[in-house]
């Protein structure tokens, strides 16, 4: 039986202030999720963002990476795709470039 999706929820608020709060609390949790599970990372809440963002993100699916999961981020914000973008990072991420 494959193990249950762990959905993981940005904040509303994540810039460069908030970054190393948010690694360590979500960081601490794709730790904890189960082994060869599902994470799943909802943007939605996203309001008020940097690339501070994306450093996070990349950061949490580094980590999931390590630890044998697969992570998959939802409801991204198209701002937030808009930057990924910029950044060259949303093939990273498994974001789709805006058109």
């Amino acid at each position: 039986m494959a193990a249950a999706a762990t959905t993981l929820e940005l904040p509303a608020r994540l810039t460069l202030a908030e970054a190393r709060a948010a690694v360590a609390d979500l960081g601490a949790r794709v730790g904890a999720a189960p082994a060869g599970g599902l994470l799943l990372v909802d943007a939605g809440p996203l309001g008020h963002f940097d690339s501070s963002a994306l450093a996070v993100l990349l950061e949490l699916q580094r980590r999931a990476a390590a630890a044998g999961r697969l992570l998959r981020i939802e409801r991204v914000p198209a701002r937030l795709a808009e930057l990924a973008g910029l950044y060259g990072v949303a093939g990273l991420l498994g974001m789709a470039s805006p058109a």
